[in-house]
């Protein structure tokens, strides 16, 4: 049994209204849920994906307004890419974020597929990957200016930053069935190895740094907090949690976030991985029209909304 791909990748922030208006308005995704960090419940967790939240297209954020910059360095996950439909969509890119004032590479060239890479306003990192027209199961927001064909269509990979390969590759390998696939040269000339994440392909791949020489990083805004991988239901998560235990690698109970059931586990110190149900989905709580527009909590939060939107400042984004 194989994973099914990049499930979703979850960020901090410092800046939740700066964040909201780069990713909605820059960026053209949709805020599917505008919901609490479930663990830190005076923190806000927003979800950004495409028309329908479709599993693949979710960059999540949890606000936390106190916290540092992240200071980057090695065993990290380092990079978020996202696919966009052909070389004319990155065209159109660089001319809209020049147009808004961020600076970015311009066009270059990683693993034989044309890129752009650019950061958030708190230094995440992200690249816009030109997927060749693949497949695309889900549906481009349209309500953001961005014209459908340019549109962001999910996510292409993610990137780690590891001190020593041959910690993780096992895990990697042998315990989530990733295959290294090829290895390649990323655009400032460090080399990195791409892993399949069971076929590959855009949403499907983890590329992976090996730096010995850099410092830890640690966490804080402008960071990506986890990487989640998608599994169709219980019964393959249930699966995939034995597995993990069985190699003694510590891993969490089930966990039910309500819009997807998780586990979570520690691939390095620095590293930490989720496995997350496909469903029951961003629309099982609101009206597919409506999504993200109130604060949405799960049953078992409901009952104290009234004290939980009390601890909560409310969302003030910048208009573009």
């Amino acid at each position: 049994m194989n994973l099914h791909g990049i499930h979703h990748v979850t960020a901090v922030s410092a800046k939740i209204g700066q964040n909201a208006a780069f990713y909605t308005q820059t960026l053209g995704l949709r805020l599917v849920k505008k919901s609490v960090n479930q663990d830190d419940v005076k923190a806000y967790h927003l979800f950004y994906a495409d028309k329908l939240g479709t599993p693949g297209t979710d960059m999540t954020f949890f606000d936390w307004p106190t916290i540092g910059a992240e200071q980057r360095g090695t065993d990290s996950i380092t990079l978020t890419a996202f696919r966009v439909n052909g070389r004319g969509a990155l065209d159109h890119w660089a001319e809209r974020l020049r147009e808004r004032g961020v600076e970015h590479s311009g066009i270059e060239t990683f693993d034989g597929r044309a890129v752009l890479r650019f950061d958030d306003p708190e230094g995440q990192r992200l690249m816009l990957v030109d997927d060749g027209g693949a497949d695309y199961e889900g549906e481009v927001w349209d309500g953001a200016g961005v014209p459908a064909e340019y549109a962001i269509r999910g996510f292409y990979a993610s990137m780690l930053s590891v001190p020593a390969l041959w910690r993780v590759e096992p895990i990697l390998t042998r315990v989530l069935n990733f295959s290294e696939a090829r290895r390649a040269v990323y655009p400032d000339a460090r080399p990195v190895v791409i892993y399949n994440i069971g076929e590959g392909g855009p949403g499907r791949e983890l590329w992976v740094m090996e730096e010995p020489a850099v410092r830890q990083a640690y966490p804080g805004a402008g960071g990506v907090h986890h990487i989640a991988f998608r599994v169709a239901n219980a019964d393959e998560q249930v699966y995939w949690r034995e597995r993990i235990a069985n190699v003694r690698l510590p891993v969490s109970d089930y966990i039910d976030r309500y819009y997807f059931k998780s586990i979570y586990f520690r691939i390095s110190n620095g590293i930490l991985f989720e496995i997350a149900t496909d469903g029951p989905g961003f629309a099982t709580d609101e009206d597919l029209a409506t999504l993200g527009e109130r604060l949405a909590l799960p049953p078992f939060l409901e009952p104290h909304r009234a004290q939980i939107e009390a601890g909560l400042k409310p969302i003030v984004v910048p208009t573009a």
